[in-house]
């Protein structure tokens, strides 16, 4: 059973500090100290007077970075073992966490759950007064992938898949409260699976033109949609979905 689910923005070491930053002001939260060994990993804090717990965790990486997600569970070697008979490759297996892959190529992990309930955290208010809240993994797979990755991702969690609104979409919910949730959309090539985070807002036009005065930049616009980058040139997108609707 999932307890929680962290996303982990993996960003190039050398924009790292900026993409901190720049994550630190859209989602409202400070900074935690660095951590780990050369001083790669932060976590994204929330007030601690909202009683909300954490749920995104940044990495600075070699290469270009992405997205990927860490999955709280109760038993890993069991949730391990249900990950490699549903066609997910092992990566790597620590004393207290594990690395793997998607049939198709979207790294995920394992990690130990906290034995306290937690609350995600509420949208964010912009200073025009705007609601956003980052409360979505977009996987982007290709359409000979598509239904493998639907399988499993879905077989995985054990959450209720749901068509999207337009046909290359299939979204994957919870029955309880989580701080993400995951959407399927199949892309127009075959490419590896890769992610993107997405925010849902009541207003994705005044969102992008915040993100954008705090460094980010717009790359397409769409209907109900509209595509960034941050400081390091990763996409993410605004969404026009109630971003209070967890």
């Amino acid at each position: 059973m999932i307890r929680w689910i962290w996303v982990f923005l993996d960003r190039p070491a050398q924009h790292f500090d900026d993409c901190a930053r720049f994550w630190s002001a859209v989602t409202d939260t400070r900074l935690s100290p660095p951590r780990g060994a050369n001083d790669e990993f932060r976590t994204l804090l929330p007030d601690p007077a909202l009683f909300a717990a954490a749920s995104v965790k940044m990495q600075a990486v070699t290469g270009l970075g992405g997205v990927h997600i860490d999955i709280d569970v109760d038993d890993i070697p069991a949730a391990v073992r249900t990950g490699l008979d549903l066609g997910a490759q092992l990566v790597a297996n620590h004393p207290d966490y594990a690395v793997l892959r998607s049939p198709c190529g979207q790294n995920f992990c394992f990690t130990p759950c906290g034995r306290t309930a937690r609350t995600p955290a509420p949208a964010v208010r912009t200073p025009d007064g705007t609601l956003s809240r980052l409360d979505q993994v977009c996987l982007d797979v290709g359409p000979a992938d598509h239904e493998i990755e639907t399988r499993f991702w879905t077989s995985l969690t054990g959450w209720t898949c749901l068509p999207g609104e337009r046909p290359e979409f299939a979204r994957l919910r919870a029955g309880k409260q989580l701080p993400a949730q995951l959407l399927l959309q199949r892309l127009d090539e075959n490419r590896p699976a890769s992610a993107h985070v997405d925010l849902a807002t009541n207003d994705i036009e005044a969102t992008a033109l915040w993100h954008e005065k705090l460094g980010a930049t717009v790359l397409q616009r769409h209907e109900h949609w509209i595509v960034l980058s941050d400081p390091s040139g990763t996409p993410y997108c605004v969404t026009d979905r109630d971003p209070n609707d967890r």
